[in-house]
């Protein structure tokens, strides 16, 4: 779009300079006839004047050699005054009869010379007078026609090139607006689908919460009910492996059924070179949170069986809160790392029992896992927790989604105020050259009234009619 509006303002510049550049060329050409007419003129009334001034230097040596041969008569005559008075009275005689006689045939053919060269002037200058006006009256014919012609063409293709501009300016112009139109239907199509389905996928993800909630109620009920038919939890416990093993599957379940695969990554392997149950993922300024599934139980089987003698339940109760708090500390030096994982890391107990134990009778281990930020939860408050992560992940996704239809709209912006200026520069154009084509309109009547001027200019300050009546005085006078 550029590139074509450089175009047409070059092509205008370009049209409008060899418009001026013909006139000129026209106003020169016809300045240099008019000099050549006024030197011919010059030259011929000079030529004239060259001719009188002999024709007056011839008379006036005549007249030198009548006086001087009078002048040496009178001075042989004084010298034989005496001897040829009567001689020279009639030579003087004769000689004045002879004189007259030769002054009048003399003046008599001076007229009759002078009479035709007048007639002949005359005659030349009313044919020079008659070219002259006829070429004027040509040269002005053809000039106008010419210029009413150059200016009518340049006109027209100044005409023709601002309707075509006009006209893809319009096509461009709608074209952007109908793009605009499209794209911002498209984006308003984007949101309106994505929030729709985030909105789908919430409602889902919390009718699934639920229902996973009444499945966990109607399990524990099963469980209460067929305790005879299962094998119970210290038993289930009493290993390391596996108890391990039961928190992990129980901590996999949970996390596969309520957040998406490549928000989490189980047994992640850090930078200490420890590695972690189960990675969660999470958008910034939260980042990655470690997850731990091993929870010390052996100390709470003893401390809960009540076959156990008070002594043994107490010394179980103090190596229970020694593990709870060796395992808090672990997890606090293992689990965040600066940098690299969030400030806080995850204890996951497997049961609500120990988990109620813990809040219920040991406050101080709650207060130190606090301090040292570590979170205990338990199968129900990780479910709260994962359900969190989860809505804080698609708030992250929405986010993103907003900030890229921002980005779109602020890109939109940006054309759409470049177009503006460049509309703004085109009008500015099409101004100028509007006001051009009016200067040029005006020079064009100028010039055709100075060629209205040049018809009827003087020639060298004086008419005609003047100039041949002088010359014929002079030549009268002479």
């Amino acid at each position: 779009m550029i590139s074509f509006f450089q175009q047409i303002l070059i092509y205008s510049d370009i049209i409008l300079l060899v418009g001026m550049l013909c006139i000129a060329v026209l106003l020169i050409a016809l300045w240099r006839r008019q000099s050549w007419f006024i030197r011919q003129i010059t030259d011929q009334r000079m030529a004239v004047d060259t001719r009188f001034s002999a024709m007056e230097q011839l008379m006036r040596g005549q007249e030198r050699q009548l006086m001087e041969m009078l002048l040496n008569d009178r001075e042989r005559q004084r010298t034989a005054l005496h001897q040829l008075q009567h001689q020279i009275q009639r030579l003087l005689s004769q000689s004045h009869q002879m004189l007259e006689k030769r002054l009048g045939e003399l003046q008599r053919q001076l007229l009759d010379e002078g009479g035709q060269l007048k007639v002949n002037l005359v005659e030349r200058f009313d044919q020079f007078q008659q070219r002259v006006s006829h070429t004027l009256a040509e040269n002005r014919v053809n000039q106008q026609e010419s210029l009413t012609q150059g200016i009518e063409g340049i006109g027209r293709q100044l005409l023709e090139g601002l309707t075509s501009t006009a006209e893809s300016l319009g096509k461009q112009v709608n074209q952007l607006v109908e793009s605009n139109d499209q794209r911002l239907k498209e984006i308003g199509g984007l949101v309106e689908k994505r929030l729709s389905e985030g909105f789908e996928k919430t409602t889902e993800t919390f009718n699934r919460v639920l229902e996973h909630l009444t499945r966990i109620d109607e399990a524990q009920k099963r469980i209460s009910e067929l305790s005879s038919n299962v094998v119970s939890l210290q038993e289930v416990l009493s290993d390391k492996r596996s108890r391990g093993a039961f928190g992990e599957v129980q901590l996999t379940a949970l996390i596969s059924n309520l957040m998406p695969e490549s928000s989490y990554s189980l047994q992640h392997t850090l930078s200490n070179h420890t590695r972690v149950d189960c990675m969660l993922m999470l958008p910034e300024p939260t980042g990655k949170i470690g997850i731990d599934a091993k929870f010390p139980l052996e100390s709470y089987r003893k401390m809960t069986d009540t076959e156990a003698s008070e002594q043994v339940r107490t010394r179980a109760q103090s190596q229970f809160r020694q593990d709870i708090r060796k395992h808090i500390d672990d997890i606090a030096g293992k689990y965040i790392i600066p940098g690299e994982t969030s400030d806080g890391a995850v204890m996951f107990i497997p049961a609500e029992s120990v988990f109620a134990e813990i809040h219920g009778h040991f406050p101080d281990l709650v207060d130190e896992a606090f301090r040292k930020k570590v979170w205990l939860v338990s199968p129900t408050t990780m479910m709260a927790i994962l359900t969190t992560a989860r809505a804080v992940l698609k708030d992250a996704a929405t986010r993103e989604q907003v900030h890229l239809i921002q980005r779109h709209l602020h890109l939109l912006s940006k054309d759409f105020g470049r177009f503006q200026g460049r509309m703004d520069k085109l009008a500015v154009h099409i101004r100028q050259a509007h006001e051009d084509v009016k200067d040029a309109a005006i020079s064009a009547n100028k010039i055709t009234k100075r060629f209205g001027q040049i018809e009827r200019v003087e020639l060298d300050e004086l008419p005609p009619s003047t100039s041949i009546a002088r010359i014929g005085e002079t030549v009268e006078g002479l």
